[in-house]
């Protein structure tokens, strides 16, 4: 046998081995395991553009079949890659779903980044989903919930459970030392005052909260946390982020580690999407999904969409990145208002017009 003829053979059979591995194209991503406190409020605060607004505050989802989507989406987009996101709590069950490597939760209003701050710091406090659910809400927690209660006994409980001044201030001071002391984050007064008034919120309207209860602009189908922790799929298959303690700690243990980063940007701005995609390709790192809620409706009446559109083709995508995105007239949902529905981002961007 030749020397070429040898050296084909072995190149072959170490393709065939390595391909009997799994492994592809795509290099290794460098993704990061755990961000530094230092790291993740420069990595926030260097991706975000100016404070933003927006009509409501959106301290709360208001689209109730949410969780409809989610069979498909965990068929179509890979787990282990990079989460991104729009607004409230909606996204904590999609990272559930999809148990991403690392998050970028991002918003036009700081408001929202403030609650996120507000959650991490609750999640970090908490060890499961009862003890959750009561700082959330400034109640003492229940005699006979747990880790073993379903959501739904959970939510019972705790709606009539008295709240308490008490719970609400110790809390609060919890929170906000948390973010200050242990993080060593450098909140302005304005972040503090946010963080404040939005626990105030919940603290207030307690488990029956919902999308227009802080009186800022906020509309909608009025339906509560309770009832939108407690929803199902269509199958029935309760897939909210507080319906098991397996999602709850997948938030839980993202958060720990400080890889739920909040920005403030505008989807179609120059900054925060671009920025992020940087920081993601310099980790070889994929996107997996993009919730999207339904701010394209918003772009399109502005006549800025092309610019979110090539804001996101330069993310680094491929054919399993998935958009999440709520319509009029979506797929997954009952037919009547806002359902959800799915698309494919890497052929959606392709249509992009040239930048000017």
């Amino acid at each position: 046998m030749t020397t070429s003829r040898r050296h084909l053979i072995t190149v072959s059979l170490l393709l065939s081995f390595y391909l009997g591995l799994g492994l592809n194209a795509y290099p290794a991503d460098t993704l990061p395991t755990q961000l530094s406190d230092e790291e993740f409020w420069k990595l926030s605060s260097e991706s975000s553009e100016p404070d933003g607004t927006f009509r409501s505050d959106n301290l709360l989802s208001n689209e109730s079949y949410f969780q409809y989507v989610i069979p498909q989406l965990s068929e179509l987009a890979k787990s282990q890659r990079v989460y991104m996101g729009v607004g409230p709590e909606q996204n904590f069950t999609y990272i559930a779903a999809l148990k991403p490597k690392m998050v970028f939760i991002l918003d036009i209003r700081r408001g929202n980044l403030d609650l996120h701050l507000m959650y991490k710091a609750l999640f970090e406090m908490s060890k499961d989903r009862a003890e959750f659910v009561s700082r959330l809400f400034s109640k003492k927690q229940p005699q006979g919930v747990g880790p073993s209660s379903t959501v739904k006994e959970i939510f019972e409980a705790l709606a009539a459970a008295p709240s308490s001044d008490e719970i609400y201030t110790e809390n609060l001071k919890a929170i906000q030392e948390l973010l200050t002391r242990k993080h060593g984050f450098p909140l302005s007064e304005n972040d503090l005052g946010g963080i404040e008034w939005v626990y105030s919120n919940f603290r207030r309207f307690g488990t029956y909260i919902n999308y227009g209860s802080s009186g800022r602009g906020g509309f909608g189908s009025g339906v509560s946390y309770g009832e939108l922790m407690i929803a199902t799929d269509a199958d029935g298959i309760s897939r909210s982020y507080l319906a098991s303690e397996e999602n709850f700690n997948v938030l839980k243990s993202l958060h720990s580690k400080n890889l739920i980063v909040p920005i403030v940007g505008n989807f179609a701005g120059p900054k925060a999407i671009r920025t992020i995609g940087t920081y993601v390709k310099a980790k070889d790192g994929m996107i997996a999904a993009f919730y999207l809620s339904n701010v394209e409706q918003y772009l399109q009446q502005d006549g800025i969409w092309d610019d979110f559109c090539r804001n996101v083709a330069s993310l680094p995508l491929d054919e399993s990145s998935t958009f999440i995105r709520s319509i009029r007239g979506g797929r997954f949902g009952l037919g009547s208002g806002l359902n959800s529905d799915l698309g494919n981002m890497s052929s959606e961007v392709k249509t992009c017009r040239p930048e000017k």
